[in-house]
């Protein structure tokens, strides 16, 4: 249970499970509690502690189908979740690129998604959290009701506390149907007038960018919800597995492979496409491929992440400019805005600007000092850096991207750390 998703860290750690709300956490100074581990880099690792996994908390306790209210256990998934609402007229508010991370996790890294610019990030729609600390025990926690330990806990990286139950506020729909329009676009100004443009009239809004090529070309993604068909099982069929053994061989990903992907990619999105798509296909198309972190090979991989602000997205030019002459990328290169929706999260990745996210397969240093170099610039362009899918950053980074970490320490459980807080926390 040592690797996250980027096979990057095997960790010297124990594991205990719970299965019930009310049992007991081992007594040990060294704890982190963790879901399915899609974090990318270290913040679901804890070398040399206990790992708490509370993927057992699987139950749903209360749903209110008439106003979209649900409650239920911290280990419930984003696809349980959508497998019980969807067919009863409700989605999820806000949901990142896969649907196997649990709510627990949800809350703890504040996730975002292809509509941030219209309803802000995960966060914003929670309701209410049970929090069990150490010392204190059981609480629950509100905008109300525990207010600061509410909003050190959402985007909190689970340091404050294991999560119990959460409850949170759902999206109405008439159909499962996603009215999708790709629009190719040759270079980054293109983007950004696409995405202001797009933004007064689409929920949702997501670009793949060809991470290769100096001019930024790339497919602009923009969506509503559909207003034909019906209300199936969003839940796909079919999903098929990497075999294992491609991640102890040769990475599929390299030179060759990304640039024959990138040509053939741009290729089948020419000019301007309107299509209806599934839920699954629109927003999980890598859940069809389980443990797809496999093509990485057995050295696994790197994801960056950062947001600029709107004053200084330019600097995204440099960032691809600088990937594309290290000759390094990714298949999931995604570029998109974020709005000015404030998440009530103290340590939220999210906040008015340009995102761009890409996975690095794992060439040792030469990867780790191009991830350096882009941390520089983007957080000398006043960005930040999102700690879920982060490896390398330095603590002085993470200082500058979340200016309240000094006020959020005063939060985390004295039980609870992590190899992500380890490497960053300060002296």
């Amino acid at each position: 249970m040592g690797d996250s998703w980027g096979n990057l860290h095997r960790a010297n750690q124990s594991r205990t499970d719970i299965c019930w709300r009310d049992t007991a956490l081992p007594a040990n100074d060294k704890l982190l509690t963790v879901g399915n581990r899609r974090s990318y880099g270290d913040v679901c690792i804890n070398d040399g502690g206990v790992i708490v996994n509370a993927t057992g908390l699987n139950k749903f306790i209360q749903f209110d189908a008439q106003n979209g209210i649900l409650r239920c256990e911290s280990g419930v998934t984003l696809w349980q979740v959508l497998k019980l609402v969807v067919p009863m007229g409700w989605f999820l508010p806000v949901t990142p690129g896969t649907g196997f991370v649990t709510l627990g996790g949800a809350v703890a890294n504040d996730v975002h998604g292809k509509n941030h610019h219209a309803v802000g990030s995960f966060g914003c729609f929670v309701r209410s959290f049970g929090l069990r600390r150490s010392v204190e025990g059981d609480m629950t926690c509100s905008q109300v009701e525990n207010q600061q330990m509410f909003a050190a806990t959402i985007g909190g990286l689970g340091l404050t506390g294991t999560i119990t139950w959460v409850e949170l506020s759902l999206k109405k729909i008439s159909h499962s149907s996603m009215a999708v329009e790709s629009i190719a676009y040759e270079n980054y100004a293109e983007f950004l007038a696409l995405s202001e443009d797009s933004e007064k009239s689409h929920e949702y809004c997501v670009s793949w960018i060809d991470c290769l090529n100096t001019s930024g070309r790339g497919v602009f993604f923009r969506a509503t919800h559909g207003q034909q068909g019906s209300l199936d099982d969003p839940v796909g069929t079919g999903a098929r597995s990497v075999p294992a053994i491609v991640g102890t061989g040769f990475p599929l990903v390299n030179q060759l492979s990304l640039r024959l992907f990138n040509y053939f990619y741009i290729r089948s999105h020419e000019g301007t496409r309107d299509y209806s798509e599934t839920i699954a296909k629109f927003f999980y198309p890598l859940d069809s491929l389980l443990n797809w972190n496999r093509i990485y090979g057995r050295k696994g991989f790197y994801q960056f992440q950062c947001v600029v602000p709107f004053d200084n997205a330019d600097v995204l030019k440099k960032v691809l400019k600088k990937i594309s002459n290290e000759k390094q990328g990714s298949f999931l290169s995604v570029l998109k805005t974020m709005g000015d929706i404030t998440s009530p999260a103290m340590l939220s990745f999210c906040r008015p600007g340009v995102t761009l996210a890409l996975d690095f397969p794992n060439r040792g240093a030469r990867t780790t000092k191009l991830l350096s170099a882009l941390e520089t610039m983007a957080v000398e362009a006043g960005g930040a850096i999102y700690p879920a899918k982060d490896a390398t950053m330095t603590g002085e980074t993470f200082e500058k991207s979340f200016p309240r970490v000094s006020e959020f320490t005063d939060y985390i459980d004295p039980s609870y750390t992590s190899s992500f807080w380890q490497r960053v926390k300060s002296a």
